[in-house]
């Protein structure tokens, strides 16, 4: 790790006086020589990077969703191509090239924060051995050493041996207690970060080997931090717990603000929008005018998600516009996937049975008055003496059936019937 950290030497100035004005700051505050103010100088190192890095963190979103995106376009190359690696390879960068998509961008916050770390991690192992490093002087480096963060110097590690934390002020078991506490705080966070990542911000109507390989990655990466943690000084933990801590609630607002299409985040996002709409009535915000927006524009190619958030505004009686915004609507239809409304559900079709039973109904006597009973004509024709129903009599022509008339005995009609 020294001969790693040893590449970077050329921003341990920078890293050191960065450092430096942050402590004459809380030094003020909380005094030169304590903990506090060491402890915070680093914090607030690690905060001016990642904003530094937001750029790059805006860009790894981007690439990460256009590799999800263009999987199932990978696999299908990669099995096009599977005997010729050299075309593979060929259709791989035309496909990132006609996307835009960079597979490198998912790293750059990463690789950009390397140089700072390895820098601190260089900078804190001079001060354990004693050594000026950029611009800690003497003086600084003194005060440094005395610096604890709950009774564990900055410079101590968890390999460290009794004399070498001896020699800074301390003993082996509250070094060894605050490193694992903090190397248990940083793997944790890591991995809660991966996880909510995986679970809440992948678009699940896309199955793919990059999704198997970020969930094993989700495990591999806390235990090599754990693994790591303990070659850490407790000043690199500081750093590294801090840096996962800003990770993971930036994650958090970008999951719940810009979520991934299809993801659970988007529906959560998106239910939580149609009850803010259903409330005031309007769409006040302009990023979620845009969200609204996007979401029209992509008429029949919505997602499931987005096809209930239409179809619980146009319940609520409103209806989504171009421009984002939203206006009552008088006819509540629900859109179906094609974006036309679902016809109304036509009543069942009755059984021969029934309709047989309502036709006798409707014929029986209502009243027994003697004006109601007289007698009534029947749907059937009289029949001679004799003769069997549904038969003509002998020496009767038999009556022709009209033009498109079913031959035979004909159907009672049925009551709605309006014929």
């Amino acid at each position: 790790m020294d001969t790693i950290a040893s590449l970077f030497s050329f921003i341990t100035t920078p890293v050191s006086w960065v450092i430096v004005q942050f402590h004459s700051l809380y030094g003020a505050v909380f005094g030169p020589n304590t903990g506090w103010a060491w402890g915070l100088s680093i914090v607030s190192l690690v905060i001016l990077i990642r904003i530094c890095l937001i750029p790059l963190f805006v860009k790894q979103i981007k690439s990460t969703r256009n590799m999800q995106a263009l999987q199932p376009k990978m696999k299908a190359i990669q099995e096009r191509y599977k005997s010729d690696k050299q075309r593979q390879s060929e259709e791989m960068m035309k496909l990132y090239k006609e996307t835009g998509t960079n597979p490198l961008s998912s790293c750059l916050p990463i690789l950009a924060q390397s140089p700072f770390f390895f820098a601190l991690y260089h900078v804190l192992s001079s001060i354990a051995s004693g050594k000026t490093v950029g611009v800690i002087n003497e003086s600084l480096l003194d005060s440094a050493r005395q610096a604890h963060i709950f009774g564990a110097p900055l410079a101590s590690k968890f390999t460290d041996s009794t004399a070498e934390v001896a020699a800074l002020g301390a003993s082996l078991t509250d070094v060894r207690i605050v490193t694992a506490i903090m190397i248990v705080m940083m793997s944790a966070s890591q991995f809660y970060t991966q996880r909510q990542l995986m679970q809440k911000n992948v678009d699940l109507t896309v199955k793919t080997p990059y999704m198997q390989q970020q969930k094993m990655l989700m495990y591999i990466f806390p235990v090599i931090f754990a693994v790591m943690g303990i070659n850490f000084p407790v000043g690199v933990l500081v750093y590294w717990l801090t840096t996962n801590v800003w990770t993971m609630g930036q994650q958090m607002y970008v999951i719940n603000q810009n979520p991934t299409p299809g993801s659970k985040a988007q529906d959560q996002y998106l239910q939580r929008l149609l009850k803010g709409v259903t409330a005031h009535s309007e769409v006040k915000s302009r990023r979620k005018r845009t969200v609204i927006r996007a979401i029209v524009a992509k008429g029949p190619d919505r997602n499931e998600n987005e096809r209930r958030f239409i179809t619980g505004l146009t319940k609520a009686g409103f209806a989504a516009q171009a421009d984002g915004t939203v206006i009552k609507s008088d006819v509540a239809e629900t859109e179906t996937e094609g974006g036309a409304a679902q016809r109304r559900q036509q009543p069942k079709r009755q059984t021969k049975a029934k309709r047989q039973s309502a036709s006798a109904q409707q014929g029986a006597p209502k009243s027994t008055d003697a004006a109601d009973s007289a007698p009534k004509p029947s749907l059937q024709k009289d029949t001679p003496q004799g003769a069997k129903p549904g038969k003509p009599a002998s020496g009767t022509p038999r009556q022709q059936p009209k033009s498109g008339q079913r031959k035979g005995q004909q159907r009672p009609k049925h009551p709605s019937s309006k014929k």
